[in-house]
């Protein structure tokens, strides 16, 4: 897959710039690991270390499939038709997933972020999220992607409100892990959460219940076995941090870690991804779905504020 070269990369004038279906390609490289960075939704279009990926990949001739290591902001997942209230006023976001009759992923799925620092094992990229029609409030999303010095990839997620209002939000971000070529149906999936939430039809949250049977990962779970698109929470934090595995038979494993900040997060196993039997997204939140009107990890984020986020993928291929 090629890459188009960043803005200010020397011997690289911007005309020259071949221009990619998710725009600008930010190349991360550090001892082996490399990740791609797009200029839409500041989203991870791949990450391996020594030439093993470990997070589903596409063509630069084409959008994130299932969106595939995008990133969400003012909210993750769905709102259920687009509508809640603020200050006892309806408030209509625009239907993004009209098979559910949902919003669904946020307001910055389709936007270009601009890079505002870049270094050759780091790059931040930023957008504006602009008053609207159900979303009344100016702020910018700011996305940090660096590889560390023990390769492992760190991604520091951050809102800062810009309004004279309050306003609410959910972070978060839709990574898929893979090991190399090992088929995903050959791995085992591990989530050390203790509840998991309960959806009806339309994916939205309606109760909670203590993980058992198919939706108990606590234990490991092959995936060929799994047909899951749940959330998670009550997590088990170790130092701080909570980690979700995919382990190979050989012992390889890679995981996804996110820090306190967030609570929740989502285990989608699907069969649709283009090219894999499985595919396997394990999403980091600060919120579940619909947290607009549950109110389970809402925040809210006063004027001048910021907020921040944590996550990353680090692997064991020894």
């Amino acid at each position: 897959m090629d890459l188009s070269e960043s803005p200010g990369t020397p011997g690289s004038p911007d005309n020259s710039v071949r221009r990619c279906a998710t725009g600008r390609q930010y190349e991360l490289r550090r001892g082996d690991a490399r990740a791609v960075v797009t200029e839409l939704a500041a989203g991870l279009r791949l990450y391996s270390r020594g030439g093993t990926a470990l997070t589903e990949s596409y063509s630069d001739s084409e959008i994130a499939p299932g969106a595939a290591g995008i990133t969400l902001a003012p909210w993750a997942n769905r709102v259920e038709d687009g509508v809640w209230h603020l200050d006892g006023k309806k408030q209509q976001l625009d239907i993004t997933e009209v098979s559910r009759n949902n919003a669904s992923h946020g307001l910055l799925r389709n936007a270009s972020y601009e890079p505002v620092a870049r270094s050759e094992f780091a790059v931040t990229l930023e957008a504006a999220i602009f008053p609207q029609h159900g979303y009344p409030f100016l702020l910018r999303h700011r996305v940090r992607y660096e590889l560390g010095a023990e390769l492992g990839l760190a991604v520091r997620q951050t809102l800062v409100n810009d309004s004279g209002t309050p306003a609410p939000f959910v972070l978060g971000s839709h990574p898929y892990l893979r090991l190399g070529e090992v088929p995903s149906e050959e791995l085992t999936v591990t989530v050390g959460a203790r509840t998991r939430l309960v959806t009806d039809g339309r994916l939205i949250p309606r109760s909670t219940e203590a993980v058992s049977g198919d939706f108990d990962l606590r234990g490991g779970r092959k995936v060929a076995g799994l047909e899951i698109d749940s959330a998670y929470t009550d997590l088990d934090f170790d130092g701080g941090v909570a980690r979700h595995t995919l382990r190979a038979p050989d012992g390889r494993s890679v995981s996804l870690w996110q820090d306190g900040s967030c609570g929740y997060v989502h285990v989608f196993v699907t069969t649709n991804f283009p090219g894999r039997a499985k595919a396997v997204a394990i999403e980091p939140m600060t919120g579940p779905a619909n947290a607009f009107n549950s109110g389970a990890g809402l925040r809210w984020l006063a004027p001048g504020e910021s907020f921040s986020m944590n996550w990353g993928i680090s692997a064991s291929l020894g």
